[in-house]
């Protein structure tokens, strides 16, 4: 099959080209690398308002007009090189706003690869209309959303999220739903917004190439060595602040037993580097449920701070085998949680063998690639 993956900014896109390549499928990305994070892509959008110069014209010009030509320069790119988007058995978009542009465009955009592609499939990965709403609603005893709930003078934090709720973006999501054959949650945080809906195909688990992700077997100097990697746009949204506050607790307790290094908006690259010699890896803490930095450090065999809930706990079947550790928006929990594992190096084996075993068979990369076959061909 010729297949067209159409955004990427977690690496799902590329584990899963990996998969369909091994099988002997043709795969096209199309994205910009999301920001910083620089994942490859095959067919590179992106706009040039990089510059702070051109940063102000671009919003001067959206405020005289409502038109954001960082949007509208994506969307002319596109249409440029469509000819290379088109004749594909399978589109998949990673999420209702693939491309990161205003939702108009954004819906020129689909109308085209509808038009000529034959089907059309959507992830439900990352904020979307219905997981917005699910949220805002309180569906979710905790969420990303939860600082906004709590405070709306947060507004302009989360006025990306928040976007998926207006009209533009409502009328997005309803013309998607209408013509896609079907729609594909990630993880637990997308699959339970979900759930019920006619559009819904299931969930199916983020792919891990474990060939290239090697595990690094539990070894220590006589320090519990702990890594903290900040996204510095999403601090709030990702509860990193629960664990700078659970972080100061426990260094000034266990200075002697611990060693702490935290980095700020690294490349993806390089980031997935710094942690090797970590034994613990703190992700987030408004999860119910692993994204891909988890995962992939999971699959290294690091005791990760995520998302895990009850949910996913029942779900995987894992009631009596510990694979990573759930981190709540609590500082307390957090703390102690780590003193638990500082004080008792051992259970940080035992989760570090589960975690690899969990990854290769929930996350095997080969077995979820051919789920995404089946879906497609299915449906």
């Amino acid at each position: 099959m010729r297949i067209l993956l159409v955004g990427e900014y977690s690496r799902l896109h590329n584990s899963l080209k990996e998969g369909l390549t091994k099988l002997g499928h043709e795969v096209v990305i199309v994205g910009n690398g999301d920001g910083f994070k620089n994942y490859p892509v095959d067919l590179f959008l992106d706009h040039s308002f990089h510059k702070p110069f051109l940063r102000k014209l671009k919003v001067a010009f959206y405020k005289l007009t409502s038109v954001d030509l960082g949007s509208l320069e994506i969307y002319l790119k596109a249409v440029y090189k469509f000819k290379k988007m088109k004749g594909f058995d399978v589109v998949q978009l990673i999420n209702e706003s693939p491309l990161v542009i205003q939702a108009k465009y954004e819906k020129r955009f689909i109308k085209r690869l509808l038009k000529h592609n034959k089907k059309l499939f959507l992830l439900s990965c990352g904020i979307d209309h219905q997981c917005m709403k699910f949220m805002m609603d309180g569906k979710f005893r905790y969420s990303i959303m939860s600082p906004y709930l709590a405070d709306r003078s947060l507004y302009k934090l989360y006025k990306f999220q928040l976007q998926y709720l207006n009209s533009e973006f409502t009328r997005l999501h309803h013309f998607i739903y209408e013509h896609a054959n079907g729609v594909i949650a990630t993880d637990m945080d997308y699959h339970l917004p979900l759930v019920g809906h006619p559009k819904y195909l299931g969930l199916i688990p983020n792919a891990i190439n474990t060939e290239k992700i090697k595990y690094i077997p539990f070894t220590t100097d006589g320090k519990i060595k702990i890594f903290h990697g900040v996204n510095k746009s999403a601090i709030v949204k990702k509860g990193n602040i629960y664990f700078e506050e659970a972080l100061k607790i426990i260094e000034k307790k266990y200075a002697d037993k611990v060693e702490i290094k935290t980095t700020y908006s690294i490349p993806y690259e390089q980031y997935i580097k710094l942690y090797d010699d970590c034994h613990i890896l703190l992700d987030q803490a408004y999860g119910y449920d692993q994204g891909y930095n988890a995962l992939e450090a999971m699959a290294k065999g690091k005791v990760v701070f995520t998302g895990a809930e009850k949910e996913w706990v029942k779900h995987y079947g894992l009631e009596k085998n510990t694979v990573a550790i759930n981190a709540k928006p609590d500082v307390n929990s957090l703390v102690k949680n780590l003193e638990w594992l500082i004080n008792n190096p051992e259970q940080i084996e035992i989760i570090s063998k589960n975690a690899r075993r969990f990854i290769e068979k929930e996350h095997n990369l080969l077995k979820v690639t051919k789920r995404y076959l089946e879906t497609w061909n299915n449906n």
